[in-house]
């Protein structure tokens, strides 16, 4: 058996003729491949105090020399020998394929600069997810997240903020609509619906929700708002001015107050014209109906049924 030396080992390294030649050069590659990458590793996570950024330093690193170790293998082996058109064009047809995602999202990013669909501080509904845009890369929207009215819009209520932070690929922008909030006309139109029996007076209740939907409500400041966006876009003339619109149905008279408000303090005018109006609904002994009904029950004594039972009533 010849007797390995420093020199013969050079000389098997730098031989990729025969096999054995390359699986020395192969298994040095390895050593130095892992060498290299805990070495840079250990590097990088010292310029930094953030335990997630020396956790992500090390796996970068780690991908980084594994592909080079694998390019190395492929030019060792001669992998692509007489076949490299072939194969930089299945490399080509897979990264399309891979990086699809990563250009319709850059795609959206332009999208969103060139036609100023949305910007930072906007509040936006995209993707299925309500809130303010905090930033914009070129891959994707920060959200800062908000409830919404529905069952299925999380466990916030009236438009105000979970403290979920959501990050939305641009590609959304070509596959589903934005809405946006806050763009050119900051305010929105609100409703409050009350319910009154017919047998209230119903007109008294239509002049107090009526008064306090005026109360409430910002038609100057949106009045100024439309007209300084019929300079930008042809958009028709919008009726800003509160009114309450009635609705006879089975069980009672709807009154519905129609108002417009800021978009960000939606909720706050709701609440405090909500309150107003059950106050002074109350004070003019008007009750809000409801089509459930209301039964009592008492027990009888021994002479016979309680006088004071009162049968079941609707409202």
């Amino acid at each position: 058996m010849p007797e390995l030396t420093v020199e013969s080992f050079l000389d098997l390294l730098l031989d990729n003729q025969t096999a054995g030649g390359r699986l020395a050069t192969t298994a040095a590659i390895a050593v130095v491949g892992v060498m290299v990458s805990e070495l840079v590793g250990r590097l990088l996570a010292r310029r930094t105090d953030d335990v997630y950024s020396r956790y992500y330093a090390r796996k970068l690193t780690r991908y980084a020399v594994a592909v080079l170790v694998l390019v190395a293998l492929a030019v060792l082996w001669r992998a692509f020998a007489g076949r490299v058109g072939v194969v930089l064009g299945l490399a080509t047809a897979g990264l399309a394929f891979a990086m699809q995602e990563v250009v319709g999202a850059i795609a959206g990013w332009f999208n969103i600069v060139s036609g100023r669909i949305f910007r930072v501080g906007d509040r936006i509904q995209m993707g299925g997810v309500r809130g303010d845009v905090i930033d914009i890369t070129p891959l994707r929207t920060k959200v800062m997240e908000i409830g919404g009215p529905g069952p299925g819009d999380g466990w916030v209520k009236g438009r105000q903020y979970t403290g979920r932070l959501v990050a939305i690929s641009n590609k959304a922008t070509f596959t589903e609509p934005v809405f946006n909030y806050s763009s050119a006309f900051e305010f929105i139109w609100e409703e409050l619906t009350v319910p009154v029996a017919h047998r209230d007076d119903w007109q008294t209740a239509e002049n107090i929700l009526g008064e306090e939907a005026r109360r409430v409500s910002d038609s100057d400041a949106a009045r100024k708002a439309i007209t300084e966006m019929a300079r930008r876009y042809p958009v028709p003339r919008a009726e800003v001015e509160p009114r309450v619109f009635v609705q006879a149905t089975d069980n009672y008279m709807e009154l519905s107050a129609r108002f417009v408000v800021p978009v960000r303090t939606a909720r706050t005018a709701k609440d405090e014209l909500t309150r107003r109006v059950v106050q002074r609904l109350a004070d003019a002994g008007i009750e809000i109906a409801s089509a459930t009904e209301e039964v009592t029950v008492r027990r009888a004594d021994e002479d016979g049924p309680d006088r004071n039972e009162r049968p079941p009533t609707a409202t």
